[in-house]
């Protein structure tokens, strides 16, 4: 008796605080870069594909907005060009390419008003991001160029040159129309990151014993990798809306009796 009384008492507060719960998909494009230190020549690299899971918990405040969690892969990469410095044509240079897949896990605040009596939500977004690459590639076209094999594959992680766990923070803005007890959401964010996707030199100093797969001649001190994603997703909202909003506000009573200055007092 005491374990039903028990899961009846989840089961009720579960249900009294779905109304403020959403849970959805999502999917999206963008690009990927990264930030060296001391600056090399880099460019973005296109077709980059992110999707997952959100969860979010809206406050019953109108313009407080909602914090939530998400589950993402995003995928990542940058563009390298070793010997830019030997041709002035930005044509003429010669890339390495790196793509990773990594899982994402945001922590996401969305501070947001409605519009169009609450059928429009427009929202920004901050989030503390934690991720975990677990699969790379890579493609050495000055390797290709000089015939050294092999110029492609799978990029092989190091202990001792390789960070797959990482940090950052994003931000983005959107909008999303409510129909009914779903959300249609479309946006933009782009993550920032803080940690290096390589070692420091102090580390990691060269590429003596490495292949095609490094082409640094050693490790830059600083290597964070950027993403800018448009998305789109759809939720679901446990209740149509907050009970809060619908209590409307009572009227102010009007004077049942005046008083009149002139009149006398009653003995």
């Amino acid at each position: 008796m005491k374990f039903i009384t028990l899961c009846a008492s989840v089961l009720l507060a579960a249900s009294a605080a779905r109304a403020q719960h959403t849970v959805g998909v999502f999917g999206g494009f963008g690009t990927g870069t990264a930030r060296f230190y001391p600056a090399q020549e880099t460019k973005s690299v296109g077709g980059r594909f992110s999707g997952g899971f959100s969860w979010r918990y809206y406050s019953a405040t109108r313009f407080v907005g909602c914090v939530g969690v998400d589950l993402e892969f995003l995928q990542r990469g940058f563009a390298y060009a070793p010997f830019a410095s030997t041709t002035e044509n930005e044509a003429d240079y010669v890339y390495y390419t790196r793509k990773l897949n990594s899982f994402v896990v945001p922590l996401v605040w969305q501070p947001h008003f409605y519009l169009a009596r609450r059928h429009l939500r427009v929202y920004l977004e901050a989030a503390l991001t934690f991720s975990y690459n677990f699969d790379s590639s890579y493609v050495n076209d000055v390797a290709r160029e000089n015939g050294v094999e092999p110029w492609r594959g799978k990029y092989e992680f190091k202990t001792a040159r390789d960070n797959r766990w990482g940090y950052g923070l994003a931000g983005g803005a959107g909008l999303a129309v409510l129909i009914g007890r779903f959300e249609v959401s479309a946006g933009a964010r782009y993550y920032f990151g803080y940690s290096d996707i390589l070692r420091n030199r102090n580390k990691y100093y060269d590429n003596a014993v490495d292949g095609a797969e490094n082409p640094f001649w050693y490790t830059p001190q600083r290597s964070p990798l950027d993403n800018l994603m448009v998305r789109i997703g759809v939720a679901y909202r446990f209740a149509p809306e907050f009970k809060s909003w619908t209590v409307k506000r009572q009227k102010r009573e009007k004077m049942k009796a005046g008083f009149d200055f002139g009149e006398k007092p009653q003995k």
